[in-house]
């Protein structure tokens, strides 16, 4: 699986539980559940991610801005989750404007990603190196979710 497979699996994951977290309007252990998941599903993603995609791009001339772009609306997305853990749970409007920011930023990055990023990599990385960054992608993935959080490199694949 590439790199470009293993994150659109991931990004649409992202999606189907930010619809499913603005659907929920009221405060819940559900809510709060799904919002953990997401919560790190989106940090995961953004460590490997960063890890494994985005310092490949920065390699070349033609990809570094969109590299650099890309990580900074990580940031913004962190910024946004942490928005969401400071509303009131009990507040339906504060956590509800919360999370449909979040929502829309998420999708906003992933579209963009999709679209953008996507067609620019693949100027620049091969098959080979798109298998390579995939499944050392998808290994630190494994290793998040398990909570060991280990610092691979495309090597250790």
């Amino acid at each position: 699986m590439s790199i470009f497979e293993a994150l659109v699996v991931s990004h649409e994951q992202q999606r189907r539980m930010s619809d499913e977290l603005i659907g929920m309007t009221q405060d819940s252990e559900e809510r709060r559940a799904l919002f953990e998941r997401l919560k790190e599903e989106l940090t995961h993603h953004a460590a490997s991610e960063e890890r494994f995609f985005y310092k490949a791009l920065l390699d070349f001339d033609s990809t570094q801005n969109l590299a650099r772009h890309s990580v900074s609306e990580h940031h913004d997305i962190d910024e946004l989750i942490e928005a969401v853990e400071n509303a009131d749970p009990a507040s339906a409007d504060e956590y509800l404007e919360a999370t449909k920011k979040l929502h829309k930023r998420v999708h906003h990055h992933l579209d963009e990603e999709e679209d953008e990023i996507f067609a620019g990599a693949r100027k620049v990385l091969d098959e080979a190196q798109a298998e390579t960054l995939g499944a050392a992608y998808r290994k630190e993935m494994e290793l998040r979710a398990r909570g060991k959080v280990e610092t691979l490199s495309s090597a250790d694949v």
